[in-house]
């Protein structure tokens, strides 16, 4: 019997999940190590085995921010960039939209675009929109280009000819040219051959950009694990829920900018409830996404890098991306973003972050600056966590800004605790509210290191009455991607096709080859859809495949009064046809609804509520000991804990699952 291991980084802690075979859970919560992330898997790693054979083990997913944290921080590699003659400008010029503060400073100053103007070159040649060769590729042009780029030194080259979506023909052969001298060279139409070409444009140089970055660490990621005696294939979440081989995740490193947020939406789309809103807070960060129907929202195009929590779709506040993606709203405020006041005296919090070094000042690992863990420690909601917690240090950290403030030190904790609280309702609001959803009819599932506190006094603020806070809460990201199945993406942008079926089967062709198998098989799912609009428009809608007309249309009418609020009918055209392929090997076993570990004595300590005139002694049970709990109360998990308010009730369930009902509406 194997084992199958789950890796998920974080900004804060590293959670890594071993599951047997036959659904038995063992989890590790560490620091993350910034300067090294591999050094906090294998120490995560080494907790979970604690004394099992790593040979052993068949199969480790990772969920990894090493995408996004590069483009955020532009520590990618130098890319050139190369395109048909008399665009080469596209791309410095770039869009932005000012927002938030931007919008008033006259000195306001775009960021620097992903390839400077130097490093865009041009080839002489022209397709049409329907594939028409207008002008034959000039082979020298190329060649001149890629003299230049091996000149200056650059290694990585992004392709992006004019229309090779509808004709590849030129593209390839500019990539094979540019091969010879330049050692990684990304061109479009193997990345993601979709109409729209600055999109598809800057997905392309953000492949370039990241690739070596991936395929480096999945090298030494691979190298280290088998120095501990793990030679199982390393697999890796990508942003669409899916999990793709490191080889790849190292080709296509831009389906994996989103890999860390979306195992955590997998796991809360396993619940058991169709409708759930999935609320992620950990120590940095703090994500929401919709699930209707038990399947997550799914994004074709997000923007990464940007301003403002707008759930990626806030077109010219970052770089955009053309790959499927679950689709989140992100906000800066965790359980390490610490509190502050601006030159008014206003009390802020986050969006930086103490992170895992120096972490908060509880953690006594040298932090002075006061954090929301902090807070909640002050306010009596946390007690314990996965390292050793020093109330005195948090004390003397709240202390540094409720003197400045005039109140007392928990009025200032939860003062933080309010404010931290009503920053996440902004997600939850931007892919609900915003969005035209009615949250008040979906369960609020709520996962991550200090989700659990905070879940309840955001479900009040919608008018949600059920939270669900699932076993193994903490580590529910690293849990999820064990739940993930081997899948993987295609597209191709045809106006109109006259035999979609022969793209489909293409599609499906080439996907199965990127999972590393010969044809589609028969425990393979191959779901097929396409982007429809009506015919004049420029944007369009994704719905699931048929070949009647008819139905088609029926199914890209709901869609578009789901979307728009407006019934609307018309003549439609075909854009894009698409492709995910999923195979059910290797998929690891459900989690066991039992519970893991012996009961412990339920307890009391002193809790901060307001409706109860401040601090109030409130239960403290754990999992294994609690039933039915009327608020206020604190159940205590392993690697998190949940604060159940006064007005709440907390009912444990057969698959280990704590459920939070409000009982005063």
């Amino acid at each position: 019997m194997g084992y199958a291991i789950g890796v998920d980084v974080g900004g804060t802690f590293t959670d890594v999940v071993l599951q047997r075979r036959s659904g038995a859970i063992s989890v590790a919560k560490c620091l993350s190590t910034p300067h090294d992330p591999i050094a906090g898997i294998l120490t995560g790693v080494t907790r979970v085995l604690d004394g099992l054979d790593p040979a052993r083990v068949t199969r480790v997913v990772h969920a990894t921010t090493l995408a996004t944290n590069a483009v955020l921080e532009r520590k990618g590699v130098r890319v050139a960039y190369v395109t048909t003659q008399g665009f080469r400008a596209a791309i410095p010029l770039g869009r932005y939209a000012r927002v938030e503060e931007d919008r008033y400073d006259l000195r306001f100053s775009p960021p620097p675009p992903p390839v400077s103007p130097g490093d865009c070159f041009e080839v002489a040649e022209r397709i049409s929109a329907r594939g028409a060769v207008l002008r034959p590729l000039e082979e020298e042009s190329a060649r001149r280009a890629a003299t230049e780029i091996a000149r200056r030194g650059i290694e990585s080259a992004a392709v992006c000819l004019l229309h090779s979506y509808a004709n590849p023909e030129h593209e390839r052969r500019v990539t094979a040219i540019l091969r010879e001298v330049v050692p990684n060279v990304v061109a479009s139409s193997e990345i993601w051959p979709e109409i729209r070409e600055y999109e598809r444009a800057t997905t392309t140089i953000m492949s370039a950009y990241v690739g070596p970055l991936m395929a480096s660490y999945l090298s030494r990621l691979r190298e280290r694990l088998a120095g501990i005696g793990i030679e199982a294939p390393v697999h890796v979440m990508e942003s669409s829920g899916g999990v793709i081989s490191a080889e790849l995740a190292a080709r296509r490193a831009v389906a994996t900018i989103e890999s860390g947020p979306a195992a955590g939406v997998l796991a809360a789309a396993r619940t058991g409830f169709a409708d759930v809103i999935s609320f992620d807070m950990g120590g940095t960060t703090a994500k929401a996404c919709v699930v209707r129907g038990g399947r997550p929202e799914v994004t074709h195009e997000f923007h990464v890098g940007g301003k403002g929590s707008f759930g990626g779709r806030r077109a010219g506040t970052g770089v955009p991306i053309k790959t499927p993606a679950i689709d989140l709203a992100e906000v800066g405020a965790g359980g390490g973003s610490i509190a502050w006041l601006d030159p008014a005296g206003a009390l802020r919090v986050g969006p930086h972050s103490a992170g895992s070094s120096p972490g908060p000042a509880c953690y006594g690992l040298g932090g002075c600056e006061p954090t929301v863990t902090d807070a909640n420690l002050v306010l009596g909601y946390l007690s314990s966590a996965s390292i050793p917690l020093a109330p005195a240090s948090a004390d003397k950290a709240l202390d540094r800004i409720a003197g400045p403030l005039g109140v007392s030190r928990e009025e200032a904790a939860y003062a933080v605790h309010e404010i931290v609280s009503a920053s996440m309702a902004s997600a939850v609001h931007v892919v609900t509210v915003q969005r035209g959803i009615d949250p008040r009819g979906f369960a609020l599932v709520a996962f991550g290191g200090a989700g659990p506190m905070h879940a309840a006094r955001i479900a009040e603020r919608f008018g949600i009455g059920t939270v669900v806070v699932p076993a193994y809460c903490g580590v529910a990201s690293a849990a999820g991607l064990l739940s993930g199945e081997l899948s993987t993406d295609r597209v191709l942008s045809r106006l109109d096709a006259h035999e979609p079926e022969e793209i489909f089967t293409a599609l499906a062709a080439e996907a199965a080859a990127d999972l590393g198998v010969a044809e589609v098989g028969t425990d393979m799912r191959v779901l097929r859809s396409v982007d429809v609009r009506f015919k004049g428009q420029s944007h369009d809608l994704t719905v699931d495949w048929t070949p009647s007309r008819e139905e088609l249309e029926a199914r890209f009418f709901a869609r578009y009064a789901q979307v728009y609020g407006i019934t609307q009918r018309g003549e439609i055209e075909l854009v894009s046809y698409r492709v995910r392929l999923t195979t059910l090997a290797g998929r690891a076993a459900p989690p066991p609804s039992h519970p893991s570990g012996g009961p412990s004595r339920p307890g009391s300590r002193q809790a901060y509520f307001p409706e109860r005139g401040g601090y109030t002694d409130v239960p403290v049970h754990t999992r294994d000991t609690m039933r039915a709990v009327p608020g206020p109360a604190v159940v205590e998990d392993a690697e998190s804990t949940i604060v159940v308010p006064p007005g709440w009730t907390a009912t444990l369930t057969d698959t280990r699952a704590i459920h939070l009902t409000r009982t005063d509406s």
